[in-house]
């Protein structure tokens, strides 16, 4: 039985050698097959080659070919990188990310910049700004503000006022820059442009040319219209007013409230002539 212990070692040890090698080279097999399956299942798209603001005009080296699951293509991509050639972008894309045809401009336009991101009917207007008026540098491209003008006093008015005439207008562009930064940090900037409607391009007009503007940065999800008056001097200095005020008594008394009649003033204009009355 010794004598036979070795040869029956080596058997053992070659039917499991052959059972490892068969199961090696079915895995390998399988392996084959999948990897040709799932090649054929992908499409070579083009993509951006590294982070493009809108208004881009693409050039060769600004794209690149990658492979992507033809089932989770949407439509409008793009298999042949010359197609893109001189075409604008319209919408911001990210390195890596698939071209499509809904963030570009029509193909018959080719110039890049802001000409070729403003919506239909409306325009870019530009607004002379300063540190101050630009939020402190933090207004961007994509972002949305309210246009505030402070009109001084002149003809029958007699009193400054300030107004909101533009609400939730968005900012094509900060300077020259039109891509919104990644990091919020202040830039002083000279000139701010703004898109429009041809109704609200007069009334910015009118109201750079006779007051003074300012810019409130808003919400980007906030969208609800504000109706206001506007404020002049009196109504600046009543706010916070409380009609009751608080007397001392002589000693042994005790305080009361009394309420202050606040006096109003009307503006009467009639004709020429201009009177005030005071109630």
């Amino acid at each position: 039985m010794d004598k036979w212990r070795p040869i029956i070692l080596l058997g053992i040890a070659v039917i499991i050698g052959l059972v490892v090698s068969v199961l090696t080279y079915n895995w390998l097999q399988e392996k084959g097959k999948l990897k040709k399956v799932t090649s054929s299942e992908t499409k070579q798209v083009a993509v951006a080659f590294s982070d493009l603001p809108w208004g881009t005009v693409f050039k060769e080296e600004m794209i690149k070919m990658a492979p992507f699951l033809s089932s989770s293509l949407p439509p409008g991509y793009f298999s042949d990188p010359s197609a893109l050639k001189g075409r604008v972008l319209i919408s911001s894309v990210k390195a890596n990310e698939p071209i499509l045809e809904s963030r570009l401009a029509p193909a018959d336009i080719k110039s890049g910049g802001v000409a070729a991101v403003i919506s239909p009917n409306k325009r870019a207007m530009a607004v002379k700004v300063d540190k101050v008026i630009g939020v402190s540098g933090f207004i961007y491209p994509g972002h949305r503000v309210d246009v505030l003008v402070t009109l001084a006093a002149s003809g029958t008015s007699s009193l400054p006022v300030t107004k909101t005439i533009l609400e939730n207008i968005l900012v094509l562009a900060a300077g020259t820059e039109v891509q919104e930064k990644e990091k919020e940090k202040p830039a002083t900037v000279d000139v701010i442009t703004l898109e429009v409607t041809p109704e609200e391009a007069e009334k910015l007009a009118l109201a750079a040319s006779e007051g003074r503007l300012v810019l409130a940065l808003r919400n980007s999800v906030d969208t609800k219209e504000v109706f206001t008056r506007g404020t002049t001097v009196p109504n600046l200095l009543t706010s916070y007013y409380s009609p009751t005020v608080e007397v001392k008594m002589a000693a042994g008394q005790k305080s009361k409230r009394v309420e202050i009649k606040r006096k109003i003033t009307v503006e009467v204009i009639k004709g020429n002539s201009v009177s005030t009355s005071t109630f």
